[in-house]
């Protein structure tokens, strides 16, 4: 696994650039969020979503996978028209951390095997994935990076991060200490906006 240390005060844009490209060509990626450290790959990669559930222990199912995305035109992209109180809401809290549960389309249910009709949403407010989002090729999918034990078994550290990680991912992105912060979820696929868990992000 290699690591990338960045500086919160400068990124490095030729070490990002370098990020990238590599997780354009398939690599698996540990990056920072707004909340929790998240393990991911691209969202067109088949065998690097396939490998992040064998990586945590999961089926498919059970990983919470979600979008990371740079902004909410993109995300129009991946979902059927986004309802007019779903989209107001998602412009006054985006970015941050949130998780908006969507409708996917046919391109997004193309790439899991079991055609999920719905999608997590993120975009998160940190200074490294806003900056590393617009090089890629196509938006993160991502999950929190956990083991069996839930939020206890968050990581924080990139030392153990990069000690229980090294040789089953490509890329760790390391920005620093991370939090046991979780976002927030907001169920968007019914005719009302329901709260499913109350993370980080507040909520009026």
């Amino acid at each position: 696994m290699e690591r990338i240390i960045f500086d919160e005060y400068y990124i490095n844009q030729k070490e990002l650039r370098y990020a990238a490209d590599k997780i354009n060509a398939g690599a698996t990626v540990i990056f920072p969020t707004d909340t929790i450290y998240a393990l991911g790959c691209l969202m067109t990669n088949k065998a690097g979503i396939d490998r992040i559930c064998r990586i945590l222990n999961k089926k498919e199912k059970q990983a919470r996978l979600s979008l990371i995305c740079p902004d909410i035109s993109t995300v129009a992209l991946y979902t059927p028209q986004i309802d007019n109180q779903v989209f107001r809401t998602m412009k006054r809290y985006l970015p941050g951390p949130y998780t908006f549960i969507l409708k996917s389309n046919n391109y997004v249910q193309k790439f899991f095997k079991n055609n999920r009709e719905e999608i997590g949403i993120r975009i998160p407010d940190h200074p490294l994935v806003k900056a590393l989002l617009p090089m890629l090729e196509a938006p993160l999918i991502s999950t929190s990076l956990n083991n069996e034990d839930g939020i206890t078994g968050y990581y924080t550290d990139p030392e153990d991060i990069a000690a229980d990680f090294n040789g089953k991912v490509d890329l760790l992105l390391d920005f620093g200490a991370g939090t046991l912060e979780e976002s927030t979820v907001l169920d968007c696929t019914g005719a009302e906006i329901i709260l499913v868990r109350q993370g980080k992000g507040e909520v009026d």
